[in-house]
């Protein structure tokens, strides 16, 4: 079909004419909404990204003589790093005579792994490196299924504040309309930033490209 007959076709339903196979003889068009076809990719694309679980490293450091106050707080870090589903690498600091005293630290590192041992086990045993001896902790649950508990008690949180805040025949309506004003925002602000980033040519190859419609 010749370019002036399809943008007239495009016109006359009020669609755009988009090109989704350009190295193709002749190239190959579709007629379709590209803005709902926009929204509905970043949409997928949320979707993917909330699903990816990336491995984290985190880091602990210790010395051997550490007071107890701050031992409980570093502890508390390296729980909250294995709630999340991370790996946590504990490193304990030898300075000055302290060298010629390992089993401090070794006795140190063990008490932590027990300490946590109901949220992660130990993937590297002790091992001294240099001045400092090094411990891998890694978490029981995966990281997917950690994101996910997180995800569902933040929904529950906010549903308790909007069921405080509203009477109770208004507290389905409003739980779904911000919902549904939360996913709308979501996919919007991430379908700017998509816009914005530099697209590597590979993947400006993948997405059709609209060709033109006139008012």
């Amino acid at each position: 079909m010749p370019l002036a007959k399809a943008l007239e076709l495009a016109q006359e339903y009020d669609l755009d004419l988009v090109e989704v196979a350009a190295t193709a003889r002749p190239p190959v068009c579709k007629l379709m909404d590209y803005g709902k076809f926009k929204y509905e990719s970043a949409m997928k694309a949320r979707e993917a990204r909330k699903n990816q679980a990336h491995t984290v490293i985190k880091e602990m450091k210790l010395r051997p003589k550490i007071d107890p106050h701050d031992y409980d707080t570093k502890k508390g870090h390296v729980v909250r790093f294995l709630k999340q589903g991370d790996k946590v690498k504990i490193t304990i600091m030898f300075r000055g005579r302290e060298q010629s005293r390992p089993e401090l630290g070794f006795r140190l590192l063990q008490r932590l792994a027990n300490d946590v041992q109901d949220l992660g086990f130990v993937e590297s045993s002790a091992k001294q490196d240099g001045r400092n001896m090094i411990m891998v902790l890694g978490p029981h649950k995966k990281k997917t299924e950690a994101m996910a508990e997180a995800r569902a008690i933040a929904d529950a949180r906010k549903a308790e504040r909007q069921g405080r805040n509203a009477g109770p025949d208004d507290v389905e309506h409003d739980a779904d309309d911000a919902a549904l004003e939360a996913e709308n925002a979501a996919a919007e602000a991430e379908a700017d930033e998509d816009e914005a980033d530099d697209e590597s040519d590979e993947a400006d190859a993948e997405q059709p490209t609209e060709i033109a419609q006139d008012a």
